[in-house]
């Protein structure tokens, strides 16, 4: 299941936004009304944070004598 941040959608200027999660499948569609208040909401699109695992690069193999940085001019 995947989390959601969702908010409701202020019906008059000034009204405070509300934010708050849901456990949806990522096949499910969003949600347009609030699941205890009726009130309309629109799912909040963020960046999210996730831990990468990035492996360190081998080492460059050795150049040998016929490269450009062994040529002689």
């Amino acid at each position: 299941m995947t989390t959601y941040v969702y908010e409701t959608i202020p019906q008059s200027p000034g009204a405070p936004v509300q934010r708050f999660e849901v456990q949806q499948s990522m096949h499910d569609a969003p949600l347009v009304r609030h699941p205890e208040t009726g009130e309309a909401i629109r799912r909040v699109i963020s960046g999210g944070y996730g831990i990468i695992a990035q492996r360190a690069a081998p080492p460059p193999a050795p150049c040998g004598g016929n490269c450009a940085c062994h040529a002689r001019n």
